[in-house]
């Protein structure tokens, strides 16, 4: 199988910043730069989020996506993370490539120009046909157990979760 490529372009406001790349060989993602204005750092204060440019546009092929993720050092040591983790980036879509960042520190941070923001992962994607159902088929152990259930011994019920029953249908 060959590697799959994905087109960059290096917008105007983001010349003379280095392109995402692979920080090591077993690297996952490829470090995301802020192309804030030069000598106009972003401060981003205590609960304050905003939507950082990184000066690139990418052309992901079909099948694929890019997921903005976190980076684990600015959210350990700042509080600083993704509001919408991990963002996605459509491989119909051409615009340039933000990173929505939200301060949960205690303290205001600083974002400069060619700061590693954020890490882009390409992966790919599967697309599914939905068929609605008046019952889902195969009850499973876990039922309708969610939100920290796993592990506790207590099952929901298995009627179909206050749902009406309806005829199957492709949705």
């Amino acid at each position: 199988m060959s590697e799959p490529v994905v087109a960059v372009e290096r917008l105007p406001h983001a010349l003379d910043l280095p392109l995402p790349a692979y920080a090591t060989a077993g690297a996952a993602g490829m470090d995301l730069l802020a192309a804030v204005s030069d000598g106009r750092p972003v401060t981003l204060r205590p609960g304050e989020r905003t939507l950082v440019p990184t000066g690139i546009r990418l052309a992901i092929p079909d099948g694929f996506e890019g997921q903005v993720r976190p980076r684990s050092g600015l959210a350990l040591r700042h509080g600083v993370t993704l509001l919408n983790a991990p963002g996605t980036i459509d491989s119909d879509y051409r615009g340039e490539v933000g990173v929505v960042l939200v301060n949960l520190g205690a303290a205001p941070f600083v974002v400069h120009r060619g700061m590693r923001i954020a890490q882009l992962v390409v992966a790919p994607v599967s697309r599914v046909r939905l068929v609605e159902r008046p019952i889902l088929p195969d009850e499973t152990r876990r039922a309708e157990g969610g939100f920290g259930s796993t592990g506790t011994g207590v099952r929901s019920g298995t009627d179909n979760g206050g749902f009406p029953a309806s005829e199957d249908r492709e949705c």
